[in-house]
């Protein structure tokens, strides 16, 4: 495990193009399925210490915002070094996890690159306008750093986003493990 950080994605990028396999339903889905709605994207992958420390905090802003946003979860990582994050791996950790949003396999990791993803788990929040307002961390926890898991900055940013209020920024980067590059 390498601890890096996001570069964090200039505010205002654009959701990039793309055209993804959904491990879910093993359909394509693509950026232009995305709904008119504001819209989270993780970067995350199945393996990573950093990943699974959130999923209960992942699955319950799902679970409290999905009216309000779509949600999308992207794995980019290599997989002939890392099976774990293969694509029927991913659709076995959703099953289990009981998690029913698209969770795409970025095969080239062309959208990491587009997204500037560096680590696992990063954050992307983009406003209807497909515009990045958001981008960084869930919150200042981590394994074994003692602070309590909260999802307190996306959150933030979901409410503020809702309400139509001015979303801070001063956003933090994610940490996790190293995307694993082909």
């Amino acid at each position: 495990m390498s601890l890096t950080y996001s570069k964090m994605l200039p505010l205002g990028t654009s959701i990039p193009n793309f055209n993804l396999l959904n491990v879910m339903d093993n359909e394509e889905f693509s950026s232009s399925d995305i709904t008119d709605k504001a819209t989270v994207i993780m970067v995350i992958c199945n393996h990573c210490p950093y990943v699974i420390h959130y999923h209960d905090e992942i699955k319950s802003i799902i679970s409290k915002y999905l009216g309000d946003f779509s949600f999308v979860a992207i794995s980019s990582n290599d997989v002939v070094n890392y099976p774990q994050d293969s694509p029927k791996e991913m659709k076995k950790l959703f099953d289990k996890l009981n998690i029913e949003i698209p969770y795409l396999y970025d095969k080239t990791q062309d959208v990491a690159r587009s997204l500037m993803a560096e680590c696992t788990p990063e954050f992307y929040l983009f406003d209807k306008t497909r515009s990045l307002i958001y981008r960084g961390r869930l919150d200042s926890s981590s394994p074994g750093n003692g602070e309590s898991i909260t999802g307190e900055d996306l959150r933030n940013a979901l409410d503020c986003s809702i309400n139509g209020e001015h979303i801070d920024l001063n956003q933090y980067p994610s940490m996790g493990c190293n995307i694993k590059w082909i």
